[in-house]
């Protein structure tokens, strides 16, 4: 294999740049931003005086892909912070009741059985009805199996003190109109592994911290050249390949042994590669970030019920908090939405009313919806193109738009084209004999 253009350095491109080279291969990492990380990424924020992430995200001790990865790049040992077992604490704004849900180790899941571990007021036969979803999605592929409402019923206390949460986080889809499939893999890898795989992990001193800055180091030290303010403009075709990559300051020539990784948003995606068929439809995020020192003793991350506030994060310098599928409120006013938010958070935490200094950050299109129809338009890895493969958490990882599917569909897309690469080396090897 000649030189690989990985063209975006999100998550999913860094990834696809960290296994290429360490399989050896010559990277040269392209970015349209002057900045990596993409969606996943930490910035200095005046307003604040902070340094925030651009989203807040919660990793799970069962992410193998993500946990993997920090460990190929040398992340720091700090990078990832949370409690030693699977705990996670939960607070209904409407009825002041807390509890904390503590599923134990193992794959059998014995703590149902344990009122003190469970959900108040739950009984353990209600902890069965995942296996709706389970069932309806055995051997289908995603977008293959319809929606979580079709399988499970969306009501009812546990629903909405556990599931509805859970998953609404995970897919930033309403459940009931999530692809089935999406969910399914979900359980599997989180509850279904048991609580080993379920302890909460959260990057404290920042995205960039934990993933960014050290996968880059990682590069640099390899050989990888990385040049930002790169925008890709166009691909230039030539029987079966990319001939030439357009970015605004300038063609890149492709040569006959190079190969390309396209790590872009779905719909750039969709611009310099006209017919691809991708996720059209998307769901966003809002995120609140409030200037205050949490109360010594915070849980890291809160679960909140009846509230606007869904997760409420105590960072070491901060509150944040994240609102999945917040598609509503898009055209709520800032100022608005910050001091609800901040209301809840000190009922929740027993601090003033008085709003402190804040930040919210509306991200339109967070994540493709986690539908039926928009989980089946997600390409695989491989293109028509023989040197051109994708990368993104919107191709076809098994995975909604998590930080884990992001990095998986680094390491897929980088595994493809080598194999491309391989398979062509012996072509030509049985011309020549």
């Amino acid at each position: 294999m000649g030189t690989v253009h990985v063209v975006g350095a999100g998550l999913a491109g860094l990834s696809a740049a960290v296994a290429l080279a360490e399989a050896g291969a010559r990277v040269v990492l392209h970015e349209a931003a002057k900045q990596a990380g993409g969606r996943c990424r930490s910035y200095y924020d005046p307003a604040l005086g902070l340094t925030l992430d651009n989203g807040n995200h919660l990793l799970l001790s069962g992410n193998a892909d993500a946990l993997g990865f920090l460990k190929t790049i040398g992340a720091p040992a700090d990078a990832l912070v949370g409690p030693d077992a699977a705990e996670f604490d939960f607070a209904d704004l409407a009825t002041g009741e807390r509890w904390r849900l503590r599923p134990n180790a193992g794959r059998l899941p014995w703590w149902v059985m344990s009122p003190s571990r469970r959900v108040p007021g739950t009984k353990a036969r209600d902890y069965l009805a995942p296996l709706g979803i389970l069932r309806a999605a055995s051997g289908k592929a995603e977008g293959a199996g319809g929606t979580i409402g079709a399988h499970m019923a969306c009501e009812g206390d546990l629903y909405r003190r556990l599931w509805h949460p859970v998953l609404l986080a995970a897919l930033n889809t309403e459940p009931r109109d999530s692809d089935v499939g999406l969910a399914a893999r979900i359980l599997r890898e989180t509850l279904g592994a048991g609580g080993k795989a379920c302890r909460p992990l959260v990057a404290v001193e920042g995205l960039s911290y934990a993933f960014v800055d050290p996968a880059l180091r990682y590069l640099t030290a390899r050989g990888c050249e990385i040049r930002f303010g790169r925008r890709l403009r166009g691909l230039d075709l030539a029987e079966g390949r990319v001939a030439q990559l357009q970015f605004s300051d300038g063609a890149e020539a492709i040569g006959p042994e190079d190969g390309i990784v396209l790590a872009l948003p779905p719909w750039v995606a969709r611009e310099v590669l006209p017919g691809l068929l991708a996720p059209v439809e998307f769901r966003s995020i809002v995120n609140a970030h409030f200037a205050i020192v949490p109360k010594p003793g915070s849980p890291l991350v809160l679960g909140v019920v009846n509230s606007l506030t869904e997760w409420l994060f105590a960072y070491p310098d901060r509150y944040s908090v994240t609102i999945s599928g917040a598609d509503r409120l898009l055209d709520v006013s800032r100022e608005d939405l910050a001091r609800q938010i901040w209301s809840e958070i000190a009922r929740l935490c027993d601090l003033a009313p008085e709003l402190p200094s804040w930040q919210i950050v509306k991200e339109k299109r967070a994540t493709f919806a986690a539908t039926p129809a928009e989980a089946a338009r997600r390409p695989g890895a491989e293109t028509a193109h023989s040197n051109l493969v994708l990368a993104g958490d919107w191709t076809a990882t098994g995975l909604p738009s998590t930080i884990e599917g992001a990095i998986r569909s680094g390491k897929t897309a980088a595994r493809a084209l080598r194999a491309g690469s391989v398979a062509r080396a012996g072509t030509r090897l049985r011309g020549a004999a």
